[in-house]
């Protein structure tokens, strides 16, 4: 009798292998459930054997035609690449062909050469999961456990279809941001682009003008063109001119708190900083549930074990409070508690959240309540973006208006003074 091998996650979401003899692979799945296991891969043990070879192979020489790429997979392309995938896995087509039609569609880059490692794997007897596996750059942990849920239960195409889905919705919203962001920060560039040049080129013309004329100049004034000095590099012992640092300062922030992020204090500072801004917190708020919540709706709808699933769902939440709240979550039902408990005690969600999640729980219908609050929230991140830019809007005609009258009133003033002292000395 074939012997099979398989991995499965136990009731503790804790995944372990192991062998079973069966008939075919549907009676080895059967035989491993009724062991309370929940099976994620399930294959011959000379498959298993041939995958290993081929991946060797694969390790040891290039793929014929294989092109040198920089940079990795856009969202983009990976979105249209499963798209098209689940339509010819729902079409009825082999897998291996499958991918290899897509692999002739794409033009020569990153993902061609993957799709061509994918299809060499699965000659070699892998599973499209663990093909995907071997790519974590290109297929993220959430993309490799629903393709394996979908090969267990015999629902690729499907698994697919709502990965598809789950990704255009995930990018839609992150254009909906960025889109309502260029606004202001093209409106703000130009602002201090103009500002700068101000006191570049403008300022000093002024500072000629009243040293002719021997003013006493206001404090205002004073500052103002001491400011025009260090920003044209004129300022005593300054070396860089102040239009340097204003010009680069955007991208010295951006790098910092890149690198501030990379350590786990940092990143845990930064996001809980970040959610208790006013205005902005609310949104980064509502955006991580929306984004939270879609995940997991996605990987328990797809089949993944719930222990699993929150694992990964914290694991690409990008947000700290909502990893600590998730690994809450995890816990306690591992211990057997419930899902909305923790959450409820954690703080990070509306209570009307945390309400729609016992409901789920209480129903069996988990997965499609996450889903409806994805789709509430991300309105709601629409709500708040456009409130966002109503704010934002007054607050830069106010910033814009209240510096163009300082420079205008400092330069004014010692004009000014300039005509009193010309019309007393006609006098």
């Amino acid at each position: 009798m074939p012997i099979f091998a398989y991995e499965a996650a136990n009731s503790a979401g804790k995944n372990q292998k192991g062998t079973i003899e069966a008939e075919t692979s549907e009676e080895a799945v059967r035989k491993i459930r009724t062991q309370g296991l929940f099976p994620t891969s399930v294959r011959e043990q000379k498959a298993a054997a041939a995958a290993k070879k081929a991946a060797d192979i694969k390790k040891k020489k290039r793929k014929k035609g294989m092109t040198m790429t920089i940079g990795g997979v856009s969202t983009k392309m990976l979105t249209m690449f499963t798209r098209q995938m689940s339509t010819l896995q729902d079409a009825g087509l082999p897998l291996l062909r499958s991918l290899q039609i897509l692999e002739d569609q794409q033009k020569p880059g990153k993902l061609k050469n993957v799709l061509g490692d994918v299809c060499e794997s699965i000659s070699g007897g892998s599973s499209l999961s663990e093909a995907f596996a071997q790519h974590p750059r290109v297929f993220t942990r959430l993309y490799v456990k629903m393709v394996a849920a979908g090969e267990v239960g015999g629902v690729l195409d499907v698994v697919m279809q709502r990965l598809a889905e789950f990704m255009e919705k995930g990018q839609r919203l992150k254009r909906r941001i960025i889109g309502a962001m260029i606004y202001p920060a093209v409106v703000i560039s130009i602002a201090v682009a103009i500002v700068t040049g101000i006191m570049y080129f403008v300022i000093p013309k002024f500072q000629e003008i009243f040293a002719d004329f021997d003013v006493a100049l206001p404090a205002l004034t004073v500052w103002l063109i001491g400011a025009s000095k260090w920003v044209a590099g004129q300022g005593e012992g300054q070396k860089v001119p102040g239009a340097v640092w204003v010009m680069a300062s955007p991208v010295i922030i951006f790098f910092f708190f890149k690198l501030v992020r990379m350590t786990k204090f940092g990143r845990a500072a930064t996001d809980v900083i970040r959610m208790q801004i006013p205005v902005i917190g609310t949104l980064i708020k509502k955006t991580a549930i929306a984004r939270f919540t879609r995940t997991l709706g996605t990987l328990v709808a797809a089949g993944v074990p719930i222990l699993e699933a929150i694992l990964i769902t914290r694991d690409t939440s990008g947000n700290y409070v909502f990893e600590k709240a998730l690994t809450k979550v995890h816990d306690s039902i591992r211990e057997g508690e419930t899902f909305a408990k923790p959450l409820r005690e954690s703080r990070v969600c509306d209570a009307i959240v945390v309400n729609m999640i016992d409901v789920g729980e209480e129903t069996g219908d988990l997965d499609a309540m996450l889903m409806k609050i994805a789709d509430n929230y991300e309105e709601e991140v629409d709500v708040a973006v456009a409130s966002l830019l109503s704010l934002l809007e007054p607050f830069m005609v106010v910033i814009l208006g209240g510096i163009v009258g300082t420079i205008v009133l400092a330069l004014f003033l010692p004009l000014v003074s300039m005509i009193e002292s010309i019309s007393g000395q006609k006098s």
